[in-house]
């Protein structure tokens, strides 16, 4: 028993045909909705590449990309297709091709799908990149003398003001490096010697932060240096007050900031995939409904449409026929060459007379 058949008159036909050619080029708008974010999404990336470790992160924007350019073309070609049924003289060039076009859809819908899943479990993924890329970022933090390093101050410092955060995982990151370039030290100093001396990697470590650590609507003014000396402040306490730097992490902030893009993004091509979804079921109905036809000389008779010629449960059953039967013709091809393989490499047998 076919799946989901529906009787058509001409007129069904019809309405049919025009609704889908209509479908259609809304898929063709939402085609460049998904390749518009693609590459909002990889501009994003891109303006804070420095802070990330690897391009593993690109994949999610270069992914939503290709499929808007393929949704494009997919439902482009297939509003031809609809608009061309209206004609029954037309409509005879695509019938050996739509067949093929249907298998290459319902690929391209598992891929779309695919993508929107990739959306909302590139999480992990961007959190290992983005941990590890801050980490190595704030390392450079004090090279502005250094080719090719000279900008990571200035674009740490903007992230940390955009995204109001501070650090990789908080603040006490800026703890453990030396964020302070050796330009800037007085060698002569007591104090700096001693820091130096004291730390095993000869750093010069302080317990500060850079100013952009700092958040401008605490009332009191930053503390940045001296973060846990409380007898260096007047009134302070480190343990109990409120500190007025930003308290998060700028992995956190990026994480959440991009987490929450592509989770959107995730949704708006869940949506475009429901979409195409219904357009690939009509287009089989029309597809069939016309190719059922009694009398092809007759255009306004009746025909019937379905999706699926059997029934879902016998479909697949004769699915995984195919792909055996597929199978096993490679396999004895398979066999066949090896036969002739063993032929050709025995020798014949010579007999000399003495």
């Amino acid at each position: 028993m076919a799946l989901l058949k529906v009787k058509f008159s001409q007129k069904k036909r019809v309405k049919l045909a025009q609704g889908l050619w209509l479908m259609n080029w809304f898929s063709v708008f939402a085609g460049i909705l998904v390749f518009s974010m693609g590459l909002f999404l990889k501009i994003e990336l891109r303006k804070r590449s420095e802070v990330m470790d690897n391009s593993e992160s690109h994949f999610v924007p270069n992914s939503l990309i290709l499929m808007g350019i393929l949704t494009c073309a997919f439902n482009g070609f297939a509003g031809k297709i609809c608009y061309d049924s209206l004609d029954p003289a037309k409509f005879v060039k695509w019938k050996p091709l739509l067949k093929p076009y249907l298998a290459l859809c319902f690929l391209f819908n598992i891929l779309i799908f695919f993508v929107a899943l990739i959306c909302f479990l590139m999480r992990g993924s961007l959190e290992s990149t983005l941990a590890q890329g801050l980490k190595n970022s704030m390392k450079f933090y004090r090279d502005t003398d250094t080719p090719g390093r000279c900008f990571m101050k200035k674009t740490i410092d903007m992230l940390q003001i955009e995204f109001k955060c501070c650090g990789n995982n908080g603040f006490k990151d800026w703890f453990e490096i030396q964020w302070i370039s050796n330009r800037y030290l007085d060698f002569s100093s007591k104090e700096v010697k001693d820091r130096i001396k004291s730390n095993v990697d000869g750093r010069y470590l302080v317990d500060g932060v850079p100013f952009s650590c700092c958040n401008p609507s605490s009332p009191r003014p930053c503390i940045q240096y001296q973060v846990t000396n409380n007898s260096a402040h007047y009134s302070y306490d480190y343990q109990t007050e409120e500190l007025n730097l930003w308290r998060r992490g700028c992995r956190e902030a990026l994480l959440y900031y991009y987490s929450s893009m592509m989770s959107s993004m995730g949704a708006v091509v869940l949506l475009v995939w429901l979409f195409e979804m219904s357009v690939m079921a009509g287009l089989r109905l029309l597809h069939t409904s016309l190719e059922s036809i009694a009398n092809p000389e007759d255009p306004e008779c009746e025909s019937e449409g379905w999706i699926l010629e059997n029934s879902l449960k016998d479909s697949l059953k004769s699915a995984l026929e195919s792909l055996k039967k597929i199978g096993k013709f490679n396999q004895v091809e398979a066999d066949a060459e090896g036969a002739e393989g063993e032929e050709g490499t025995k020798t014949p047998a010579i007999t000399t007379v003495s």
